[in-house]
């Protein structure tokens, strides 16, 4: 998978994190309808496969040092090859690279996959923020300069 930055208002991470929506929202656990809102304060990543967009996730800081990994998503046809978790690993990358050594994520508590992913990742669960949400953080290893 090749992996790369894109800007906010790329038309594939658009159809990525809309099918992301969708997705949720089919399963019960979006609700409310919330739609792709492009923010300038996100760091964005694409992974193609022969050319198609068919990963994203993005990165946003939060504190000094600290940042949200978000927007993860996996087509369902590429599902089980790896490629969230090359997905994560470029995510924590990047958030290094610009100084953000804690990573934190919050998710809905059904995604029972996605937790898994996220703890054999390397990441804790901490207290959760509101009945239903789950939050997970990570400590990632300085960078040898």
């Amino acid at each position: 998978m090749l992996i790369e930055i894109r800007p906010s208002l790329d038309p594939e991470l658009a159809a990525l994190i809309t099918a992301q929506q969708r997705e949720l929202a089919d399963s019960g656990v979006l609700a409310g309808g919330r739609t792709f809102e492009p923010g300038d304060d996100v760091s964005y990543l694409v992974g193609a496969v022969n050319g198609r967009a068919v990963a994203c996730g993005a990165w946003q800081a939060l504190g000094p040092g600290a940042a949200e990994l978000r927007r993860m998503y996996v087509r369902p046809a590429f599902r089980g090859r790896g490629l969230a978790r090359q997905m994560i690993v470029a995510i924590e990358e990047e958030a290094l690279a610009a100084g953000r050594s804690l990573l934190r994520l919050e998710l809905a508590a059904g995604l029972s996959a996605a937790i898994a992913l996220y703890q054999s990742s390397g990441y804790r669960q901490i207290t959760p923020s509101a009945p239903g949400r789950v939050w997970f953080e990570k400590r990632l290893p300085a960078l040898v300069q």
